[in-house]
């Protein structure tokens, strides 16, 4: 690490510099919508909220004991799938002027850390489409493509979900026809209403009728 560089964890006193870095990250992205609200007293209620609660980790970096760069994580697992734990990284942003410095660098290494003491045994980060240089940057350390994330509207979902021609089943779209238990159901009334001898002639029938085909081409 570089003299004058540190990653450090943040406390209460750090909200303001959190959600001014914030904003800044925002203002920088071409998708600064996914990436935080614009409100920033809504901000600073939200990464108080990551600050307090359990499993939350919010770093601050600092460059000449300025602060420069932020990482927001969460501790996730072991759930209902998994027995495993993971950190998750919510947002890493270094700013501008701060950048090529180790800062980056010296937050991962933080997060990294408090990976191992929570014994999360993987660290998962999802950068937004289009951040190139943050898409650069955790390739050099390692991350791999894990899993491709689609994104969609609460509303919008809804109002598709409201008028998908799937949705109401391949049945009723074609006249509502017997579903496959429904005609064995029927197949085993019918044979059970038979007289014994009826079986037999029917199967006797049935035997010559695709014997002739096959004899006479």
């Amino acid at each position: 690490m570089r003299p004058g560089v540190q990653a450090r964890a943040a406390r209460p006193d750090d909200l303001d510099d959190l959600v001014h870095l914030c904003m800044e990250a925002r203002k920088e992205s071409g998708m600064g919508a996914q990436l935080c609200t614009d409100d920033a007293e809504r901000m600073r209620r939200q990464v108080g909220a990551l600050l307090a609660v359990e499993g939350g980790l919010v770093l601050v970096g600092t460059l000449d004991e300025q602060p420069a760069g932020l990482l927001l994580a969460r501790v996730v697992g072991p759930g209902p799938f998994t027995d495993a734990t993971t950190l998750a990284l919510e947002a890493v942003f270094v700013m501008h002027t701060a950048r090529r410095r180790g800062l980056g660098h010296a937050l991962l290494a933080a997060a990294a850390q408090a990976a191992e003491e929570h014994g999360a045994v993987e660290v998962y980060a999802s950068p937004l489409p289009g951040a190139r240089g943050m898409q650069r940057f955790l390739a050099r350390l390692g991350f791999a493509p894990a899993a491709a994330f689609r994104v969609a509207g609460t509303a919008a979902l809804q109002r598709r979900l409201a008028h998908d021609p799937a949705a109401v089943g391949p049945a009723v779209r074609r006249g509502a026809p017997r579903g496959l238990e429904d005609l064995i159901a029927r197949r085993r009334q019918a044979r059970a209403a038979r007289q014994p001898g009826d079986d037999a002639i029917t199967a006797r029938h049935l035997h010559v009728e695709r014997a002739v085909p096959a004899a006479h081409p």
